[in-house]
C-alpha cells in the first residue's frame, strides 16, 4: 500500500510539472514556438516531431530506471534475486529495435524536412519577391535594398505575404544572422554570399539576432524586423528615399568600423554597386582600393 501511495505521489508531480511547462510555453512568447512565416512554422514542426519520437525512448528509460531502483533497493526484502540471470532475447529486441526504428523515421522526416527548407531554396509565390542584401558589420548589421536604392542599420523592413530573397555576407568576423520567428539561422562570411528566402504571413515587428559569437559587442548586435502590409511597405520606401543620407563606398569604410551603437540609420540614396564592393575587398583588395581611389579623386 505504502508504495501505490509513492507511486501515485510521483505521478502526481510529473503530471503537476508538466502543467507549468505548457503554462509557461503559452504565456511566453518563445520565439521558436511562435513562428510568423512560412520556413519558420515548418521548422517548429520539426522541432515537435523530433521531441515527441525521441520521448518514445526517453519517457520509458526514466520510468524503468525509477522503477528498478525503486523496486531492488536494499530494504525490499521481497524482490526475486537471480544472481545468475544476464540475459533475456525479448528485452535486448525491444531495446535494440525500438530505437532503430524511431531513428530510421526521424533520419528520413529530417532528410525530407532538410531539402524542403534548404536556404538556397526560393519560396513558392505569385508575389514578386523583395531583394535585401544582408552586410554583417562589427557590430551592427546593414540592410541594403538594391532595387529601391536605400539602405538601412539595424532595421529591416519587410512587406507581409512576400518572399524576402536575402543575400548575406560579412566585412568583419564571420557571424550568423536569425530571425527567429521567421527562420533558421545562415553564416555570413567575408568575401562570400550566402542567401537565405524567408516570408512572413503576421504583421509584426521581430527580433533578430546575431548567433555565432563575434566578440565584445556580440551580446548587443540585434536588430527588427517590421512586417506590414504592401501599402505600408510602399509608404516606407516613398519616406525613406527622402532621407538626406547618402552611402557611398567611402561612407560605407567609416560606418564598417567597430562599434556597438545600435542606432537605427535611415539612408534615402545608396551606391548601387556597395554590396559588389564589399565583396571585392576581400577576392580583389588592391582592384577595390584602386577604384575607390579614383573615385574619390574624381
Amino acid at each position: 500500500m505504502k508504495a501505490k501511495f509513492w507511486v501515485i505521489i510521483a505521478a502526481l508531480i510529473t503530471v503537476l510539472i508538466a502543467f507549468l511547462f505548457y503554462s509557461y510555453i503559452s504565456s511566453h512568447n518563445l520565439a521558436v514556438l511562435n513562428p510568423m512565416g512560412e520556413i519558420a512554422y515548418k521548422e517548429r514542426q520539426l522541432l515537435f516531431i523530433t521531441v515527441l519520437l525521441s520521448a518514445v525512448v526517453v519517457i520509458p528509460v526514466f520510468v524503468l530506471t525509477i522503477f528498478i531502483a525503486w523496486k531492488y533497493r536494499e530494504g525490499n526484502g521481497r524482490a526475486k534475486y537471480a544472481p545468475h540471470w544476464d540475459h533475456d532475447a525479448k528485452l535486448e529486441f525491444a531495446w535494440w529495435a525500438v530505437p532503430i526504428v524511431i531513428i530510421s523515421v526521424l533520419a528520413a522526416i529530417t532528410w525530407q524536412y532538410t531539402h524542403s527548407l534548404d536556404p538556397y531554396k526560393p519560396l513558392n509565390s505569385t508575389q514578386t519577391p523583395v531583394k535585401i542584401q544582408v552586410v554583417a558589420l562589427q557590430w551592427r548589421w546593414l540592410f541594403i535594398y538594391p532595387e529601391k536604392q536605400i539602405a538601412t542599420v539595424n532595421y529591416m523592413p519587410i512587406p507581409i505575404d512576400r518572399p524576402i530573397n536575402m543575400e548575406i555576407t560579412a566585412d568583419a568576423p564571420m557571424n550568423s544572422i536569425w530571425i527567429p520567428q521567421l527562420s533558421g539561422q545562415i553564416y555570413a562570411m567575408s568575401g562570400m554570399s550566402t542567401k537565405l528566402h524567408i516570408n512572413a504571413h503576421t504583421p509584426g515587428t521581430y527580433r533578430g539576432v546575431s548567433a555565432n559569437i563575434s566578440g565584445e559587442g556580440f551580446a548587443g548586435m540585434t536588430f527588427k524586423v517590421k512586417a506590414t502590409s504592401t501599402t505600408q511597405y510602399d509608404n516606407w520606401i516613398t519616406q525613406a528615399k527622402k532621407s538626406d543620407q547618402n552611402l557611398n563606398f567611402a561612407e560605407y569604410q567609416q560606418l564598417a568600423k567597430s562599434s556597438m551603437n545600435r542606432q537605427v540609420i535611415i539612408y534615402g540614396n545608396v551606391d548601387e554597386h556597395l554590396y559588389h564592393k564589399i565583396m571585392m575587398k576581400y577576392t580583389a583588395p588592391e582592384k577595390t582600393e584602386n577604384k575607390s581611389d579614383n573615385h574619390n579623386g574624381m
